[in-house]
């Protein structure tokens, strides 16, 4: 392979075995164009690769490829006992300490902690692995939320198709919005993406023993979640004080009564912009958060982005289908699908 011209930025992805399909083709979709020279490189001690699903890469490149440069994108590892071969951690080590830009996609970031290049950093990774990730590798400061983190010559990102968020960042830093626009068009995806990856999570159920005096309480709470309920409501419905009913309360479930009140009401308010027309007002009462802009701040701080924004990408199908249907008329001029103004 001969030299990368001096203006073109190369990037070198290592071929982990078993690695994931889409990320490792996200890198390469990515960074085969111009303004880049890709090279992918085996780390097997023969040169090639085991993919999943039982495929092999060859590679003409072995490891010698990270020390030329200058972005490293490692690609998802494999979950459970994986451990990276301890060559592949010392090319990665030697490629940071003469400066070259280290990503990881994905559980790549697993690889990344073993070479100690997230130690004391903040890194990102699919949030079904974020607990993992701070059990093995104490000393990174996990975020599940982010869809990646630029934290300079380190970079991570989240699950899967974060890492397509990742790579169009690179684009952008090294050669502005107008390119990474460029190959966003190429690839069919918008340039960048509303929100975090906390929209993505689905809210999961407070976990409560059918015989525990909690659970008709909660299935209560649950069809009132549109009524201004108070804890004192729920500690009257139990029978308890308001303190001892937090106390068990907390014991029970490892929350508090308003984490949780706040969390179903999010949850409908979630279910309600998937599969309904109803305006955002109306989904802000029906989930007991009051006003559409208390629903925003709710969207905001719980899930970095707005009910609009969510209802576009999360919408049933056949919602979408109903609306298309109905026709503008459905929901008067300019407000398309019920959605609200200024969701």
């Amino acid at each position: 392979m001969s030299p990368a011209p001096p203006d073109r930025v190369r990037v070198t992805v290592p071929v982990l075995e078993h690695t994931a399909l889409f990320e490792l083709a996200v890198p390469c979709a990515v960074f085969e164009e111009p303004r880049y020279a890709l090279t992918l490189c085996g780390t097997a001690p023969d040169g090639g690769g085991h993919l999943a699903r039982g495929l092999r890469l060859e590679t003409e490149r072995g490891l010698e490829a990270v020390a030329e440069a200058d972005l490293v994108v490692v690609p998802a590892c494999v979950m459970g006992d994986h451990v990276s071969r301890p060559e592949l951690l010392e090319a990665l080590r030697a490629a940071y300490a003469r400066g070259a830009r280290i990503a990881s996609l994905c559980s790549g970031a697993f690889v990344l902690a073993e070479a100690g290049l997230l130690d004391g950093r903040t890194a990102a990774t699919h949030w079904m692995y974020a607990d993992e990730l701070r059990r093995r590798f104490p000393s990174v400061r996990v975020d599940e939320h982010s869809l990646y983190v630029d934290d300079g010559q380190v970079l991570t990102s989240a699950g899967t198709a974060a890492a397509i968020d990742l790579c169009l960042h690179l684009v952008r830093r090294d050669f502005g919005a107008a390119a990474a626009a460029e190959v966003a068009r190429r690839l069919v995806v918008a340039p960048h993406r509303e929100g975090d990856q906390a929209q993505y999570v689905p809210a999961p159920p407070v976990p409560v023993r059918s015989e525990d005096a909690l659970a008709p309480v909660l299935d209560w709470a649950l069809a009132r979640l549109h009524e201004p309920l108070a804890i004192g409501d729920l500690a009257a419905r139990a029978g308890m004080s308001t303190r001892s009913f937090g106390r068990h309360f907390a014991g029970e479930t490892g929350t508090t009564p308003l984490k949780w009140l706040n969390r179903q009401r999010l949850a409908r308010a979630r279910e309600l912009l998937e599969s309904t027309e109803l305006p955002v007002e109306s989904v802000a009462a029906r989930s007991g958060l009051g006003t559409a802009d208390g629903l925003r701040q709710h969207f905001r701080r719980e899930l970095g982005t707005t009910p609009a924004a969510y209802r576009r990408t999360f919408r049933a199908p056949e919602a979408r289908a109903r609306s298309a249907a109905s026709g503008p008329s459905a929901s008067g001029p300019g407000v398309p699908g019920g959605g609200g103004a200024g969701g």
